[in-house]
């Protein structure tokens, strides 16, 4: 008997899933067809499993080795040092988001497209359960109104036609066929037999996939999430939300694990299946079946006879011919037997229904409508369902490379911050350079008062009016900048110590000097000397204030 078909052709990613080594869990190789309820195979898939946990086991060691040196190893804290963490820092921050995003992007899609094959294959085995439902259906209604119906009717009428042999013999006559009919349908399959009610699997797998597809879809979201919240950390630069993203980023990359493995052993099972679909079929119900009725209903060719052909012909025949002996009756009885005419037009109208339940039946009992809904649930899942859990399969790998760019990122982004604050808190409060420190003099009259009071110089150098300057109309238009480096220069030469600043009752140049010289180093004084005119400028004015 030919098995080869056309209307169904595996997928090739079930191939290349169906190669894949099956090994138990000794070690062993075993065959690769479908078998669920062998023990091998079973474990061959759990061995999958296995290698995705040892995945997550090495993938947590690597990053606590890599941990474990960052905080052993003392970092340089020189400038030429710090930049290039930074970078590295920004650009894993940016490879983590990227690759977390495109994660998640594959993820919906994959999720999707398993959602729609596991849909096909719940509609169409309703469908199925509904033809075969119908099947038992009628086949119960016509046997039950053959044995008590049409006996109830044939059992008046032999009292009535008691006097007709020739009528009685009739009536035996519909008896033998009615006989026949009971038997035909008897040896039609009993689909009660195969103990597989196909709306509760479906009731049951829609139950599963509805919590898969929820599953998945929180892990999405929790993915997003975390991205987002630690992109935020790094740019508010804090610590306790980076913490809480590194934990929520260990304990998905646990999921994304677990997910891979989940996911990787049920493609491969499901794509065993998909390449010999027919074969599981017919194993499974050889025992409860005829193998020439699933054959047929398998395949569904022009080629293949029947099964029922012969059955259904007897039962039409047999109809027929009770129905022309009921026309005799009613044409030649009747006058005779008027009281016999109720019996009889009952006799006819449950012959007529039973023809038209025989019309149901043999479309019902046509092989194109459970093939229909056979091939609709192959491609179902083998197409859209082994395609999403492969797109699935692939989102875990990117979520995996994703959270350890992040979490190999977040401990030198912690160091980065930890080292800029150290840095911050080290500036001099004092130091007029110090934005902070001029922003304290503003807010801060009181501060503002004492660096006035530091400046006078009332007490020591003697009031204004004592200064006799060579020519007030110059010293006006100077700048300060040419009062403050020729101070800085001549270290207090007694030609400008007596020249005031601008009019302001500012000290003399000499005081400015001997600040500067106690409060700044040499590399710093000749920073200072560096300085343009205008900063020079808004230097002295920032002091003096």
């Amino acid at each position: 008997m030919s098995s080869i078909r056309d209307d169904y052709i595996a997928p090739w990613w079930t191939y290349w899933l169906h190669n894949f080594p099956h090994v138990n869990l000794n070690f062993q190789p075993i065959d690769n067809t479908f078998t669920p309820q062998d023990q091998n195979y079973q474990q061959s898939l759990i061995f999958l499993g296995c290698v995705a946990a040892a995945g997550l086991g090495l993938n947590l060691l690597c990053l606590a080795i890599y941990l474990s040196c960052l905080c052993c190893c003392r970092k340089d804290e020189e400038e030429e040092s710090k930049r290039p963490n930074s970078c590295c820092v920004t650009w894993s921050a940016v490879a983590a988001g990227l690759i977390s995003c495109a994660a998640v992007g594959v993820g919906f899609y994959g999720n999707s497209e398993t959602n729609d094959g596991v849909y096909q294959l719940t509609y169409s085995l309703y469908n199925a359960n509904h033809t075969l439902g119908g099947v038992d259906s009628l086949v119960t209604n016509t046997m039950g109104s053959m044995e008590s119906g049409l006996k109830q009717h044939l059992a008046r009428l032999d009292e009535i036609f008691a006097t007709r042999g020739d009528y009685v013999q009739t009536l035996r006559f519909m008896q033998q066929m009615a006989d026949n009919v009971i038997k035909q349908l008897l040896g039609l399959p009993d689909w009660d037999m195969a103990k597989v009610d196909l709306a509760a699997i479906a009731d049951q797998t829609a139950y599963v996939e509805y919590y898969r597809w929820l599953t998945y879809l929180l892990l999405l979201i929790l993915d997003l999430v975390i991205c987002l919240a630690a992109c935020l950390g790094l740019a508010k630069q804090s610590r306790w939300l980076l913490t809480t993203m590194m934990v929520f980023g260990v304990l998905t990359l646990i999921l994304s694990w677990a997910s891979l493995g989940v996911d990787l052993a049920t493609a491969v099972g499901t794509s065993d299946f998909c390449v010999i679909p027919d074969k599981f079929i017919m194993n499974q119900t050889k025992d409860l079946i005829s193998s020439d009725i699933v054959h047929y209903y398998l395949y569904c060719s022009q080629t293949l006879p029947n099964p029922f052909q012969q059955s259904l012909t007897i039962f039409q025949r047999s109809l027929t011919t009770m129905q022309i002996q009921i026309q005799g009756l009613l044409q030649f009885a009747v006058p005779l037997f008027p009281t016999a005419e109720r019996d009889l037009m009952g006799i006819q109208h449950l012959l007529n229904s039973s023809e038209a339940s025989l019309h149901q039946l043999t479309a019902l009992l046509d092989c194109r409508g459970l093939n229909k809904d056979y091939l609709d649930a192959l491609i179902g899942v083998c197409y859209d369902g082994v395609e999403g859990l492969l797109y699935l399969c692939l989102f875990s790998i990117l979520a995996i490379c994703a959270f350890c760019a992040m979490l190999c990122a977040i401990p030198r982004a912690w160091t980065h911050i930890a080292s800029r604050e150290r840095d911050y808190d080290d500036i001099d409060e004092e130091d007029p350079f110090n934005p902070q420190a001029r922003r304290m003099t503003t807010h801060n009259p009181n501060h503002a008062t004492n660096v006035h009071s530091f400046c006078s110089y009332s007490s020591s150098m003697g009031s204004q009016s004592s200064l006799h300057p060579p020519a007030a109309q110059a010293v006006s238009n100077a700048p300060v900048s040419e009062y403050m480096n020729q101070s800085a220069l001549f270290g207090g030469n007694q030609r400008y110590e007596n020249v005031p600043l601008i009019g302001r009752g500012s000290p003399p140049p000499s005081v400015y000097t001997q600040q500067f010289r106690n409060r700044y180093s040499p590399s710093m004084r000749a920073t200072y000397l560096s300085m343009t005119e205008d900063q020079i400028r808004h230097f002295g004015n920032d002091f003096q204030a």
